[in-house]
């Protein structure tokens, strides 16, 4: 007797139909696994076996030859427990195999017939309903994540033996409610306004939010850095569907989406250790699976005490920074993951975090400054827009209360702008004023004649690269957004030079 049940699985973020075939054949008992499968989908023949017993069902004394279709993508992971079973017990003719092949079984089998979670149920979930399947099948602790996909029947399941009994009755007595409410409202635990003095800071962090620029800090220790990074996705726009659902795939391949949250509603913030790897940062590993900047896709990728990271590890992120997403190739497949990410940076100026500090002195010899700064290499600082200061704030500043805007206040202002951007870029590829190119930087950055004059004297007198030239370009339509002003004035020029002193003020020489 033979079988087909229809499964799937995540290649990169995108998940494929795999049809999972059994044939039950007279012979000298045998359970064997074909198709590719790695070490976790060879090990479900025993968990599906003492599944089957431990349901009350016979286990066919026969040969049995499982194919995992296609044959030649190397098959990963424990959510094939559910369809081999399933099939097994289809072949024997206990399961109504009519109408089977309309549905998506995925799920993971313990030894008594339980269902654990598996990993990227939202992926497979959207790829059923690209695929015309009727509904999907799956572990009930997945289903409120499937259910962000419409259009497409959810079949909660607790265990093999409630599987069994829906697929011949097409019923499900214990069925789990999913009761899903789209909310794509900020819901942030900081805010800008707890923030005290750093005018400065804020308004370069604003201009960053409203056109999607990388920023690097450097300021002594406690000048709070690192508090006004964390405020930043506070005031960035609120996540559009499309953008909150290919976010939240890249969660749910890695099993870090919260049972509770089926769908990631606010921008991620990430800050990993200086300790972490090139696989960690970028993605990779034996089984590539996406790093730090996929995990901030749509979101902010913080990186503090920068020079204490690896050297190789900050260069890998200069291809991420351009192209927006990470190609990892190995011998069997290439997977491409988005990283379409704002870079925020902080420094110390110094090994101590003194150096120029006007109330503390540096201990730190010459050598050991430009050593220091010198981890941080020009291609990645021409990537960064805006270099900023943050110095240390004055007694009487600290004690005072915190008096600034709200992040809602300062979001608004942000959100005007990324509308005219929206706008702008309607017939292009990209959504925001860090991404133009050569030829967009043309046609949308219209400069006043005083504009062209000092911009020339800044690219001579500061020795700026081409890439510098670019982003204060970028810069200054972002700013004359923020304006409302449609050519790009002296003013917005002046400030946007202003913000790449830092890498001639602190890393010349």
């Amino acid at each position: 007797m033979i079988s087909k049940v229809k499964s799937s699985a995540v290649l990169g973020i995108e998940a494929y139909l795999v049809d999972v075939e059994i044939d039950l054949a007279q012979g000298l008992p045998s359970f064997n696994l074909v198709g590719l499968p790695d070490a976790a989908v060879k090990e479900s023949r025993e968990r599906v076996r003492a599944a089957i017993k431990n349901t009350g069902f016979q286990f066919p004394v026969k040969r049995i030859t499982v194919n995992l279709a296609p044959a030649d993508i190397k098959k990963e992971g424990a959510a094939y427990d559910l369809p081999i079973a399933i099939g097994i017990l289809a072949a024997q003719g206990l399961i109504d195999s009519q109408d089977l092949d309309d549905y998506l079984v995925v799920g993971e089998l313990s030894l008594t017939g339980d269902l654990r979670r598996i990993n990227g149920a939202l992926p497979m979930a959207i790829q059923a309903k690209t695929e015309g399947k009727k509904g999907m099948i799956l572990p009930a602790i997945n289903a409120s994540e499937a259910a962000v996909v419409e259009g497409i029947e959810i079949i909660p399941v607790n265990s093999l033996l409630e599987t069994v009994d829906f697929l011949n009755t097409r019923m499900l007595e214990n069925a789990v409610e999913v009761d899903y409410k789209l909310n794509l409202t900020s819901d942030y635990k900081v805010d800008f306004a707890e923030v005290k003095g750093q005018q400065a800071a804020k308004r370069a962090l604003e201009i960053a939010a409203a056109g999607g620029h990388n920023v690097i800090m450097i300021g002594p220790p406690g000048s709070g850095k690192t508090m006004l990074s964390r405020r930043l996705p506070t005031i960035l726009p609120d996540l559009s569907l499309d953008e909150a659902v290919e976010l939240t795939k890249i969660y749910s391949i890695l099993g870090l989406l919260p049972t509770d949250e089926p769908l990631i509603t606010t921008r991620p913030f990430r800050s990993p250790h200086h300790t972490t790897s090139n696989a960690g940062m970028i993605g990779g590993g034996r089984i590539p699976q996406p790093g730090e900047v996929s995990l901030a896709h749509y979101g902010v990728l913080f990186l503090d005490e920068l020079p204490e990271f690896n050297r190789n590890v900050l260069e890998v992120l200069r291809q991420p920074l351009e192209e927006r997403e990470v190609t990892i190739s190995r011998s069997l497949t290439t997977l491409t993951y988005p990283a379409n990410i704002m870079l925020i940076a902080a420094m110390n100026p110094c090994p101590c975090g003194f150096h120029g500090d006007s109330k503390q002195n540096c201990s730190c010899s010459h050598y050991e400054v430009e050593r220091y700064l010198n981890k941080v290499s020009g291609p990645l600082l021409d990537r960064i827009d805006i270099h900023i200061e943050v110095p240390r704030l004055e007694a009487e500043v600290i004690s005072s209360s915190p008096d600034g805007e709200s992040s809602a206040q300062i979001r608004a202002r942000v959100n005007k702008a990324r509308q005219i951007q929206y706008k702008r870029f309607k017939d292009e590829e990209i959504n925001c004023n860090s991404e133009m190119n050569g030829r967009l930087l043309e046609e949308y950055c219209e400069l006043t004649i005083e504009g062209k004059e000092l911009l020339k004297t800044a690219i001579k007198r500061l020795n700026l690269s081409a890439r510098a030239y670019d982003r204060i370009l970028k810069l200054s339509r972002t700013i004359a957004d923020l304006a409302g002003a449609n050519k790009i004035q002296e003013e917005y020029i002046a400030e946007a030079v202003q913000y790449r002193d830092l890498d001639r003020k602190f890393f010349a020489n």
